[in-house]
């Protein structure tokens, strides 16, 4: 099973930049889709970003489109969430996921398996 690690979260102003990046370990990067998740409190876990194991097809959310780019590094084992134009309705507990390639629709919540730890994003008005 791929062990995940996030890392980049922060404090940021609306308006602002941030980049998170998850480190995969344990597996072959390569055979898994990926995602990147978001929780505000009292909220479900939404599915905010993905990538397919092949780096040729993505997936955004509506609220998040234009603003946010999901890419991965296959050589090193990463994948990045690059969010720009951060708005304080952004602010949440962002997990990185990873879904074995033919565990189905790589855009839906449920065929992601294994999560990381979370890090913290939280954009100032």
């Amino acid at each position: 099973q791929v062990q995940l690690v996030e890392s980049g979260g922060g404090l940021v102003q609306a308006g602002g930049s941030l980049r998170l990046s998850c480190a995969a370990s344990g597996d072959t990067f390569s055979n898994y889709n990926m995602g990147w998740f978001r929780q505000a409190p009292g909220k479900e876990r939404d599915l905010v970003a993905a990538i397919r194991w092949s780096g040729k097809s993505t997936y955004y959310a509506d609220s998040v489109k234009g603003r946010f780019t999901i890419s991965r590094d296959q050589a090193g084992n990463t994948v990045d969430l690059q969010m720009n134009s951060l708005k304080p309705e952004d602010t949440a507990i962002y997990y990185c996921a990873a879904a074995k390639y033919y565990h189905g629709n790589f855009a839906l919540r449920t065929s992601y398996d294994a999560w990381g730890q979370g890090t913290q994003v939280t954009v100032s008005p």
